[in-house]
């Protein structure tokens, strides 16, 4: 009877601790707003080259552009089925401009634009606007309304009988366009109709990639109806929003694997380990308790939480579940679990204090990611280590199985203890492994950004043939003018336009695209107002032209009406082109703020940098290498990265010092640690591995797991019980962070293959030499 009432107040309990975590899960899924934007990974860029990358090429014209093929089908139902796809895209939304090559497409210049066309088109920078201009060009609409072009023509020929407006469409198809077959676009080899497609999310945006993407499948599957003869084509999409996607969707697969495999084997191990069903599900509570406190102090202190916070993070916090391990395995039949959990607690926050303090060092790092893990981390594992402490012992009845009780455990520790503290052996591994480390061959860092990509090498060569077909941007070269505002770079940019020609048929290049072929300057739009004539003028010319004709003479008016509205408006600016596809090629090419503006010129074919940029520098344009820019914004992290891991280390020595207060048992819980990262390292050079951020940041998280196990084997002193209970509690806090971590080791996704690879790497090695160097001699209890 005298039981009841306690087991009420742990039902309670229990109920209110799921409650709380129910209602804390339900409120962050409702207020917790999730960021894509990986430049929040990245630190502050200070070249011109590193600003381009991060703050603005992210939503440039290369990272937005998605390149389609479509094959399968005979080429006359291919470029149908291109024209029914290319409208269906242009009806959705997360798409900014679909193209083709179909000339004939005019959305690019809606109706209030068409009476600027004469300011936008050189056409009259060459030749004048006079009679026997307008005479030339009206015999030729005469023979085409004779042709099949009728259609096309009969309905702009009122207002524009120069067929400026078609002039503007076609100059302003993508520069070193493909051929065309049937009206569209078609490789060389005739076999595959292309597309061109810009979306409005920008590049680093994936989950607005993610939906451009699943928009361009479900207008392809609908596109089938309107081509007859293309049911058996097939979609090919490559870019980087493609990738991007790709990337998302299998790491997501894996992580579901990997995620249910893990689970299963925690359980089990869990299971095996207590022989108690309550204790695998009462030790996730604390672990649960904190990933919730984690994502919501992120969300409370940042504007989002970036999705690498909440999966790494939830990584680091797998440090959590040690610590309700370590709880159970000390755990003495009848003795209370809050008598327990006291014992444990100065060593348990020692080694959540240290770890809380390295992570610390990364609010200082510059780089809002890396904030955002300190703050999930520092909260998460504050939380569960509290949970552990004063909540869950609440939960726990008082076991009436000892750990320390094994007949195996006992005679795995006497094997342990006949093994001699090699101290001479660990100096000549650690100078060894330092040997490995300093003059193994091969580059020690990996700077190339795309290295990190599981993009396979076969598809990265695709995107490259596809784009060369294309004549998409380069992704690596830009140019950029700098200059104090809008049309002040676009003149700059302007002036550029003879020098790439020449480039281009030197064979430098092969083409260049660049704001001011779709917006030219004011002063360039003001300069062909004036060249216009006036409505007197005009309609003098127009009637002489006609004289002869069979065109009605008052056939013209709204040419005349459009002529005057040119003579007299202001010229067009950037933000007159909103809400067109004209502004999405204009806005990915002019870039400006405040107090400054860049036009970029975006390349293609690019064979010869060293030459273009000679040739560009004396007009005050820089030629950016994009692919040099990551690596030196790689290199700049690193440092940040390495600095904050040198502070990391002294003060978790620090912190381990004011704990022990004697030297030498600092040295034995510190030692371990220090070798096995040394260790970690030589393996990794010794393979040929290429150190990136993600293996340091992992480097921090090995040596927090090694110095838990340290700490512990310390805590256990000489007794005999106590060492154990510590054994038991290590063994399986090891097992269960090596099956975690060698399973993300498999991942095909380098980020997750480096954590993972390093982590399982620093489990085996810290508990091995936890064993050697931190356990004290044991001494046996009688009586």
């Amino acid at each position: 009877m005298s039981d009841s009432p306690r087991a009420g107040a742990r039902i309670a309990l229990l109920l209110a601790w799921l409650a709380v975590l129910a209602v804390a899960g339900w409120l962050l899924g409702r207020g917790l707003r999730m960021e894509e934007d990986l430049r929040r990974f990245l630190p502050t860029p200070r070249t011109p080259a590193q600003v381009l990358l991060v703050d603005e090429l992210g939503e440039g014209p290369g990272s937005r552009v998605l390149l389609l093929a479509l094959s399968g089908a005979p080429p006359e139902a291919l470029a149908a089925r291109s024209q029914a796809l290319r409208a269906a895209l242009a009806a959705r939304p997360e798409i900014a401009l679909a193209s083709n090559g179909d000339s004939g497409g005019l959305e690019a210049i809606p109706a209030h634009l068409r009476p600027y066309r004469y300011l936008l088109s050189p056409t009259l920078d060459s030749q004048p606007l006079d009679e026997a201009f307008l005479r030339d060009e009206l015999q030729q609409r005469l023979q085409d309304l004779g042709s099949p072009a009728a259609d096309l023509v009969e309905p702009l020929l009122p207002s524009d009988p120069t067929l400026e407006t078609l002039r503007l469409a076609e100059r302003w198809q993508p520069a070193n366009a493909p051929q065309r077959r049937h009206g569209v676009w078609f490789d060389r080899a005739g076999s595959q109709a292309l597309l061109l497609v810009q979306t409005r999310a920008p590049g680093f945006d994936s989950a607005g990639q993610q939906t451009a993407v699943a928009a361009i499948e479900a207008a392809f599957a609908a596109s089938a109806d309107a081509a007859p003869g293309s049911a058996g084509a097939r979609l090919e999409m490559s870019g980087p929003g493609a990738f991007a996607v790709a990337i998302r969707d299998r790491t997501e697969r894996e992580m579901r694997w990997i995620g249910t495999a893990d689970t299963i084997g925690l359980l089990l191990l869990l299971g095996l380990a207590y022989r108690r069903w309550s204790m695998p599900l009462l030790g996730a509570l604390p672990l649960a308790s904190g990933g919730l406190a984690g994502l919501g102090a992120v969300a409370l202190l940042f504007d989002g939480v970036h999705g690498i916070t909440i999966a790494f993070g939830f990584t680091l916090i797998g440090v959590a579940q040690d610590y309700p391990i370590h709880f159970f395995s000390h755990l003495r039949p009848g003795e209370s679990p809050r008598l327990a959990v006291r014992t444990l607690w100065p060593t348990l926050v020692t080694g959540v204090a240290s770890t809380c303090i390295a992570y610390a060092t990364f609010l200082f790092s510059g780089v809002e990611g890396l904030k955002q893990l300190a703050v999930f981390t520092i909260a998460g594992l504050g939380v569960a280590a509290a949970s552990t402490r004063w909540l869950l012992p609440r939960l726990v009845t008082p076991t009436r199985r000892d750990p320390a009780a094994s007949p195996l455990l006992a005679r795995l520790w006497r094997g342990v203890e006949r093994l001699p503290r090699p101290r001479v052996a660990l100096a000549l591994l650690a100078a060894l492994a330092l040997g490995v480390i300093v003059f193994a061959p091969g580059a020690f860092w990996q700077n190339d950004l795309s290295r990190l990509t599981p993009v396979p090498a076969a598809d990265l060569q695709r995107d490259a043939q596809l784009r060369g077909e294309l004549g998409a941007p380069d992704v690596r070269y830009v140019l950029a003018v700098q200059g104090r505002d809008v049309q002040a770079v676009l003149e700059a940019s302007e002036r550029l336009a003879p020098v790439l020609e020449r480039a281009r048929a030197a064979g430098t290049l092969d083409g260049f695209d660049f704001a001011a072929r779709y917006l030219p300057s004011a002063a360039t739009q003001r300069a062909r107002q004036a060249a216009l004539p006036d409505a007197p003028a005009l309609r003098q010319m127009l009637e002489a032209a006609l004289a002869g004709l069979p065109f009605r003479t008052d056939a013209f008016e709204p040419f005349l009406d459009d002529v005057a509205t040119a003579r007299s408006a202001e010229p067009l600016q950037p933000d007159d082109l909103a809400g067109i596809p004209l502004e999405l090629a204009v806005s990915g090419l002019l870039l400006h703020g405040e107090d400054h503006a860049t036009a970029l010129v975006s390349l293609t074919g690019l064979h010869d940098p060293d030459a273009l940029a000679a040739a560009m520098a004396p007009m005050g344009a820089q030629l950016l290498d994009l692919k040099q820019a990551s690596e030196s914004l790689v290199a700049q992290w690193r440092v940040r990265l390495l600095a904050a891991l040198a502070v990391a280390a002294l003060l978790l020595a620090g912190t381990v010092w004011l704990a022990l207060r004697a030297p030498r048992r600092v040295l034995r819980v510190l030692a371990p640690m220090a070798l096995s990262t040394l260790l970690i390292l030589a393996v990794l050079r010794g393979v040929g591995v290429e150190l990136n951020l993600f293996h340091l940041v992992s480097l921090i998280l090995a040596a927090g797991l090694g110095l838990d196990y340290a700490l512990f084997f310390d805590h256990a002193g000489d007794d005999r019980d106590d060492q154990l209970r510590t054994l038991h509690a290590v063994i399986v806090c090891s097992l269960t962070t090596l099956l975690v971590f060698a399973l993300l080791a498999l991942s095909s996704t380098p980020v997750l293959r480096a954590i993972g690879g390093t982590v399982a790497l620093g489990v085996l090695f810290n508990f091995v030499l936890a064993l050697l160097i931190a356990r004290s001699p044991a001494v046996e209890r009688t009586g």
